[in-house]
C-alpha cells in the first residue's frame, strides 16, 4: 500500500507527514509506503505515466496544479484510487465531490479526523484494489481493471481492448507477439484466449457455439479450431465453479 502526499506549503507537508508516521506507529498492522511531493507539476507527471498510488492526501490550493487538477488526472488513469483532500478554506467541496474524494479537511488537520480519514482510506483502499491492465496509447499509459475488459482484439499490430460498457480503447503498435502481451492477464482463471487473436473475459460470455463465442454485448467471436476442446473444457469449469 502506498500514500502520497502533495502541498506546496512545506511546514503543512511536513505536519502531515509526522501525523501518518505517528499513525504507523499507533498502527503497526496497517503497513504503507510514504511518498511526498511539494511541487504538483512532479505529482501530475507521475500520474500521467501511470505510475498511482493508493491513497492520495492533497493540499486543493497550489500554483500550476490544483489539487483538483491531480484529482482528475488520477481519475483518468484509476478508477478506485483514494482521494483525501486538504485546504484552507472550504469553497471547494463540490469540486471534490466532482473527483470522489472520500474526505475534505480543514486546516490546521484535526489529527483525529485524519486517523478517522485513514482508517476508512486504508479498508476501502484494500477491498477496492483490483489488479490492472496497464496498455500504452497515443494519450499515454493507461490503466484498465481487469474486470471491465469484455476481450482483448490483436487488430493489425495494436491492442483493441473491448471494454463492458461499449468503449474501445486502442493500444500503440505492439513490438511483442499478442501472447506475450497479454500473458500475465491470460493467467487469471476468467480469462482465455480463443484465437489466436482473440482474449475474452469468461464473465461476460454468454453462449459457446461449435466455433465460436457469443458475448454480453453480442459480438460473435471465432474460436480456432486448434483451441475448440480446450475452451469448452475450460469455460464449462468456470461456469461451473461460479455456481458451485
Amino acid at each position: 500500500m502506498k500514500i502520497t502526499i502533495c502541498d506546496d506549503n512545506m511546514e503543512d507537508l511536513f505536519k502531515i507527514e509526522k501525523l501518518l508516521l505517528k499513525y504507523k506507529t499507533l498502527y503497526p498492522a496497517r503497513t504503507f509506503k510514504l511518498e511526498k511531493f511539494s511541487d504538483p507539476s512532479d505529482l501530475y507527471y507521475k500520474i500521467s505515466e501511470g505510475k498511482l498510488s493508493d491513497i492520495y492526501i492533497l493540499d486543493m490550493l497550489m500554483p500550476k496544479r490544483t489539487g483538483i487538477d491531480l484529482g482528475n488526472q488520477i481519475r483518468k488513469f484509476g478508477c478506485e484510487n483514494v482521494i483525501i483532500y486538504i485546504t484552507s478554506s472550504d469553497d471547494f467541496a463540490l469540486d471534490a465531490y466532482g473527483v470522489r474524494a472520500v474526505r475534505y479537511l480543514l486546516k490546521p488537520v484535526n489529527e483525529d479526523k485524519l486517523f478517522e480519514a485513514l482508517d476508512y482510506a486504508l479498508s476501502h483502499a484494500i477491498v477496492k484494489k483490483e489488479p490492472m491492465y496497464l496498455m500504452k496509447t497515443k494519450d499515454g499509459l493507461i490503466q484498465v481493471p481487469y474486470s471491465k475488459i469484455e476481450y482483448i482484439e490483436n487488430a493489425h499490430r495494436k491492442l483493441e481492448v473491448h471494454l463492458a460498457n461499449g468503449e474501445i480503447l486502442k493500444s500503440l503498435f505492439i513490438r511483442k507477439s499478442f501472447e506475450e502481451e497479454i500473458q500475465e492477464i491470460a493467467e487469471k482463471r476468467n480469462f482465455q484466449q480463443i484465437h489466436k487473436s482473440f482474449l475474452v473475459n469468461l464473465d461476460y460470455v454468454k453462449r459457446l457455439t461449435i466455433d465460436s463465442i457469443i458475448m454480453e454485448s453480442g459480438k460473435q467471436l471465432p474460436v480456432s479450431k486448434a483451441r475448440t476442446a480446450k475452451v469448452k473444457r475450460e469455460y464449462l469449469l468456470f461456469v461451473s465453479g461460479k455456481y458451485r
